[in-house]
């Protein structure tokens, strides 16, 4: 799906690549576009890629022709993507390989609880809530699930705590056991989880620093258990999670809560405004788009004691 060209600032020779994952269930907002304009300014203030990846796993919810009001609307906002847009439908196969190679390592097993069942734990105290919906008790684990009944598959989380330091919100540590249980990787009617495919593409399309939202901060130590699990001698990405948008009822802004979606013939308002979220400066004569993302670019840069690695080696 390749809609783009390369952007004409990028040098393909740093180790830089950063990347932005909208789920098309939904087209871009306010939100959406701090996201993208953060992980943006981020890769160019770093002088590298910033590729674009749409999570279309659940094709019920995620319509094709959303898909392409997405990419209209990042290209009316002047978020230009390196290279190939990458989609998640189409690297089942991927996925399929890293949970043999889990299952193979004995770090998987099958699950046939429901959503229902583990809401109903909930309301009778045999589970709690956490930052992914109900902690998962255990209940297949304890008990394995015949090879004939209709199954989703589970990761088997660490027992030791995750703890890495994240870019914007310093160090965190997190048990994993405690706070999210052994999560679904693959639901019973082969939907692929969020989780997996997260982990293998960022791997696959090279992903060095991942910028995103604040809410998926909790999520991070179980991106990392399972990129130890998969690519054990393979680098992290560096992580980094930016302020989330709210709406006038202190929920955040999102898809589900119904946010408006971006109006293109105000882009440049948009821009500032989710620019505003980010610390950056605002313009009593806006410029350009082009103009305003390169001056974000280098506030970005000073803020965030970014280092221009092409200008320091011919200084």
């Amino acid at each position: 799906m390749d809609r783009t060209k390369r952007h004409p600032a990028t040098k393909t020779t740093q180790t830089y690549v950063g990347r932005f994952a909208p789920t098309p269930s939904g087209a871009l907002h306010l939100g959406s576009l701090v996201a993208a304009l953060g992980s943006y300014i981020d890769a160019r203030a770093h002088n590298g890629l910033w590729k674009v990846r749409i999570d279309d796993l659940d094709e019920q919810r995620c319509l094709p022709e959303t898909t392409e009001q997405i990419i209209t609307q990042l290209l009316a906002h002047g978020l230009v993507p390196d290279g190939e847009i990458i989609q998640q439908r189409t690297r089942h196969e991927r996925y399929t390989e890293a949970l043999n190679r889990l299952a193979d390592n004995a770090l998987t097993y099958r699950c046939r609880c429901t959503r229902k069942q583990l809401r109903d734990a909930m309301q009778t105290g045999l589970a709690s809530e956490g930052p992914a919906g109900p902690i998962y008790p255990g209940t297949c684990r304890k008990r394995p699930v015949a090879e004939h009944e209709v199954a989703g598959i589970r990761f088997i989380v660490p027992t030791e705590s995750i703890q890495y330091t994240d870019r914007f919100l310093g160090q965190m540590e997190q048990s994993l056991s405690t706070t999210i249980g052994d999560p679904i990787l693959r639901r019973s009617d082969d939907v692929f989880a969020y989780h997996l495919a997260e982990v293998v593409d960022n791997q696959t399309m090279g992903i060095t620093h991942v910028v995103r939202g604040a809410d998926l901060a909790a999520l991070t130590p179980l991106h990392i258990a399972l990129h130890s699990a998969l690519f054990p001698d393979s680098p992290q990405p560096v992580y980094g999670h930016l302020p989330l948008v709210l709406g006038s009822n202190g929920l955040k802004l999102s898809k589900t809560n119904h946010a408006p979606a971006l109006d293109n013939r105000h882009a440049r308002e948009n821009l500032m405004a989710a620019a505003a979220y980010l610390g950056l400066g605002a313009f009593s004569n806006p410029p350009t788009i082009d103009e305003m993302l390169k001056q974000w670019t280098r506030q970005w840069a000073e803020q965030h004691r970014i280092v221009d690695t092409e200008s320091s080696k011919e200084s």
